[in-house]
């Protein structure tokens, strides 16, 4: 080996080693260990920075904030909303979840879907009285599987697209991943939704996903019948299945300013009734969005669309000297002085029969807020409360679901037809997204997770560093040397089996940059077509289900799952063993040698 060769060796240990000691964060790791190869002289000074300005490090960040935007608009809402059924058995609500998880992640960030799922998932296992443990790590596996279909629904994919189009000239297509990566996943989650969830460890479904916002969660809060609403002329107690299944209690009505006495399920419902309700903020949320309805102050709301930045949902605490104490929002002029719409209020075991506006706060009363999103630290300050923590609370504009599915549908289909460059066509859509205030510009760069940026443009010239100076050509020889003799398949296996273990251990974006010229090196030498190769590397390096750490998908479920480290296994090493059984012929199959 050369000593250039040794340099990058010793640094990819190093970094391998110090990610599996987890006690520094993986995007200090990779750009340390960057700075040292510049200072060593491995990494040329000029091409440091070039990872940063890499195609799969700006899809991998515009994935996400389109992912965001689609949240936003309501249109994840449209779908499990629909869906979803507390009253299903658990192995019907893992498939239903595990497919609805599978297809959204083909379209956007596996881990994207994964963390809109996940509440969803949770709320369903409290419904049913079961542990969520029960169907938390399918819907994970189940998310990881539907990201290998696309070129965007996970990063191993774009980075081998990429990096096909560095040793090739060509990138990989959209679709191209579909053929493999969809008979893989649908093998898969059938695998999951029927047999491996009976592998999930008893003592793992005591895990229960504590909430420690769950005793302030619950607010009283009004929502209102607008004037075009196909719900006028409906009785009360014909909204209750769809309060039931967004967790909301219909509590009352208020018409003409003044709470109707009793529950009034039989009352006829007119433009301008307010609906009493007790719900936790996304809950309210959702249901708003499902039934089409408006905030108390809708003319406040058409105001605050229209001048606002966007809107955030803020939560406050109501102290001794706060503005509010004593008095109601509308004696303060919360509305027309500072355009701010009092949601709901949260008052710990005591009913609140008044108007929501009309209510006086008291001290300890947690006041649900919806607020220019520029202005929300200003107008919590001159309230003279305390801001709880960001909970990611957002407000659904359901008005443009449609739109922001047809943007983001338009610039896939324009890139899956070869007519717009995949990075170009999603920053069109992050921009449509941002004209048409679908997401906020404030929060755009909010819903980039930096520290996969800064990996990836780390890793990125650390793993072309190790290609220049023969380390990947040195590790397919040794590989090829110890597949001397071997079919095609088996060859292509040991791949898989290498690139997986390594997944397993570190982040798959990692072993993905370090496996994929590798496998080009192989095909090379044995003089066949790289692409099997190149496909065995992207299915291996996304199928990470034998720990926690492998892939960020199993690491959100860790505590709401109440899972411990050595329960992966159980169920992702049979799941591992099936994807090399199911995706060797697939790839040879589809991507001859």
């Amino acid at each position: 080996m050369t000593s250039d060769q040794i340099i990058l060796f010793s640094l990819f240990g190093a970094v391998f080693a110090l990610l599996l000691w987890g006690r520094f964060r993986y995007d200090l790791v990779a750009f340390a260990a960057l700075m040292v190869g510049v200072v060593l002289g491995v990494v040329p000074s000029k091409d440091a920075f070039n990872g940063f300005g890499h195609p799969a490090t700006l899809v991998v960040a515009l994935v996400l904030v389109v992912s965001a935007g689609l949240v936003r608009s309501g249109a994840v809402f449209l779908i499990t909303r629909t869906l979803v059924d507390s009253s299903r058995s658990l192995g019907g609500h893992i498939a239903l979840m595990g497919g609805i998880g599978g297809i959204l992640s083909a379209f956007m960030n596996n881990v994207a879907a994964l963390a809109l799922l996940m509440p969803v998932d949770i709320q369903t296992a409290r419904k049913a009285d079961r542990a969520p443990s029960l169907s938390l790590m399918p819907l994970s596996f189940a998310t990881i599987l539907g990201g290998m279909v696309t070129m965007i629904g996970t990063p191993p994919n774009i980075i081998i697209a990429s990096i096909r189009q560095d040793a090739l000239g060509e990138p990989f297509r959209m679709f191209d991943f579909a053929p493999v990566g969809g008979i893989t996943a649908i093998v898969g989650l059938a695998f999951v939704a029927f047999i491996g969830w009976r592998l999930i460890p008893q003592s793992a479904e005591t895990g229960a996903a504590g909430n420690p916002m769950a005793e302030i969660a619950q607010y009283i809060a009004e929502l209102t019948i607008p004037a075009e609403s196909k719900h006028i002329g409906k009785r009360l107690f014909e909204l209750y299945e769809t309060a039931e299944k967004n967790d909301v209690a219909i509590l009352g009505l208020v018409r003409d300013g003044k709470r109707k006495f009793g529950t009034q399920r039989n009352t006829t419902l007119a433009a301008g009734d307010a609906l009493v309700l007790e719900a936790e903020p996304d809950a309210l949320d959702e249901f708003r969005s499902a039934l089409s309805l408006d905030f108390t102050d809708s003319k406040r709301q058409d105001a605050l669309h229209a001048d606002a930045e966007g809107l955030a949902i803020v939560e406050m605490v109501v102290t001794e000297s706060s503005r509010i104490n004593g008095r109601t929002a509308q004696a303060i002029g919360l509305s027309w002085r500072r355009q701010t719409v009092l949601m709901g209020i949260s008052r710990q075991g005591k009913q609140i029969t008044d108007h929501v506006r009309k209510t006086e706060v008291r001290v300890g009363d947690i006041l649900l807020l919806l607020v220019p999103q520029q202005n929300a630290a200003e107008i919590v300050d001159w309230l003279g409360g305390l801001p709880l923590a960001d909970r990611g609370l957002a407000v659904t504009d359901d008005k443009k679901v449609w739109m922001a599915i047809g943007l983001f549908a338009a610039a896939v289909a324009a890139a899956s037809f070869g007519l717009i460059y995949l990075p170009v066509a999603l920053g069109l859509v992050v921009i449509a997204f941002v004209l048409t205030k679908i997401i906020p510009i404030s929060e755009v760069y909010t819903h980039i997770e930096w520290p996969v940026v800064v990996l990836l443009g780390s890793m990125i010239p650390l793993g072309a560093a190790l290609e220049t100076s023969g380390g990947t050509e040195l590790i397919s020889r040794t590989l090829i040397s110890v597949t001397n003799g071997m079919p095609a398949w088996g060859i292509l296996t040991v791949l898989m089996v290498v690139t997986m273990t390594l997944s397993d251990v570190l982040n798959n974006t990692a072993t993905t940059i370090v496996a994929a010229p590798v496998g080009i090196q192989m095909a090379n030498t044995l003089e066949v077509n790289p692409d099997p190769f190149l496909m065995a590397v992207a299915v291996a390096a996304s199928c990470a289900f034998l720990t926690p750490i492998g892939h960020k998908n199993n690491t959100l479920i860790l505590g709401p799952g109440g899972y411990k480290f050595g329960d992966y296994w159980r169920m992702g090493l049979p799941l591992e063993i099936l994807v090399v059984a199911v995706s060797i012929p697939a790839i040879l199959v589809f991507w001859p040698l």
